[in-house]
């Protein structure tokens, strides 16, 4: 007790801070380190990958248990009280003990395993063309594809369920460490024969009336609905979820709709579609391989990152030489 007084000089703080320990629970000690990283909740609840209402209700029940408030509201930012300062002193503290703690224990993936899942189904068709390379190189390392936690890549990351995510504009986290893969560009993909075919670009109001075809998952998980339609309170005429990149593919040749993918994604030569830019400044992506922040990464892994780099690379540049005008596929 006396070395934790002289530290903080305040006798009233002080015995806040020595029963933390009894009261608080790693998820308090997260939740203040990112408000006050952020100065507001919608802000923390984007780092902590979890929605502004669980995080105030959090905030209550860390205050109500402490007995003392943590934050005040200035200016429409949320700052921290006296107390609330020692508090994050303590919870980065503890935060970097604790990270340092799970790196120690994950510097070595299992010789046998290397698992992975992506946000996006449509990264899976990356894979067939670097397995072969890469399971040459590492012959008793198996690699599993987590399958049920596409939706969610980096709370599997974080909940130790994955080792690898890919996937694009991964928000900034502590605990994890991202490694950048390449850019894309979504495109609007139509039948040759589609009205809109004749536009620059498209924008939200002119999707009003189309059959938009998508992927298989919630609409806050699309980037066509996130970044396109929600924005602008566009709602489409009709929304069709089909499983399979071939399935949108060839629905939308056959007139039946349009779908959202970027152009690397679509065949090399293939008649009967055109792409149109989504919006006048279009829709771009950042892919990212993203993994725990631990000191290094396993050499099988590196080299998976390696190989998967390479190859988009590689079919990025191809793609360009390729391409024919604007519009045209």
């Amino acid at each position: 007790m006396t070395k934790v007084k002289q530290f903080y000089h305040d006798d009233e703080i002080c015995s806040c801070i020595v029963h933390v320990w009894m009261t608080l629970e790693l998820r308090h000690f997260q939740l203040v380190a990112a408000v006050a990283d952020t100065g507001s909740l919608v802000a923390a609840s984007r780092r902590l990958h979890l929605t502004s209402s669980a995080l105030s209700h959090q905030l209550r029940d860390a205050e109500d248990r402490l007995g003392v408030r943590l934050f005040v509201r200035r200016h429409r930012r949320l700052l921290l009280t006296a107390t609330g300062e020692q508090l994050v002193a303590s919870a980065r503290r503890v935060l970097a003990e604790v990270a340092d703690a799970e790196a120690r224990c994950r510097t070595d993936l299992p010789h046998d395993l290397l698992r992975i899942s992506t946000g996006c189904y449509t990264v899976y068709g990356w894979l067939p063309s670097i397995l072969g390379r890469w399971q040459a190189a590492h012959p008793r390392v198996e690699l599993r594809i987590v399958l049920e936690a596409t939706r969610r890549p980096v709370p599997a990351l974080l909940d130790g369920d994955l080792d690898l995510a890919l996937t694009s504009d991964p928000a900034p986290h502590p605990r994890l460490r991202r490694v950048p893969l390449f850019a894309d560009e979504l495109h609007l993909v139509v039948a040759a024969s589609h009205p809109l075919v004749t536009r620059d670009y498209v924008t939200a109001a002119d999707l009003a009336d189309q059959h938009v075809l998508t992927y298989d998952a919630p609409r806050d998980q699309l980037d066509i609905f996130t970044r396109v339609l929600f924005p602008a309170g566009v709602e489409p005429r009709q929304v069709s979820r089909v499983p399979l990149t071939e399935a949108l593919i060839e629905l939308v040749r056959g007139g039946f709709g349009v779908t959202a993918l970027p152009r690397w994604m679509l065949p090399r030569r293939q008649s009967g579609l055109r792409t149109l830019r989504l919006s006048r400044a279009g829709v771009h992506r950042r892919w990212s391989a993203v993994r725990l922040a631990t000191r290094t990464a396993p050499a099988p892994m590196a080299g998976f990152i390696a190989l998967l780099r390479e190859h988009v690379m590689s079919r990025l540049a191809t793609d360009r030489r390729a391409r024919q005008p604007v519009g045209n596929l």
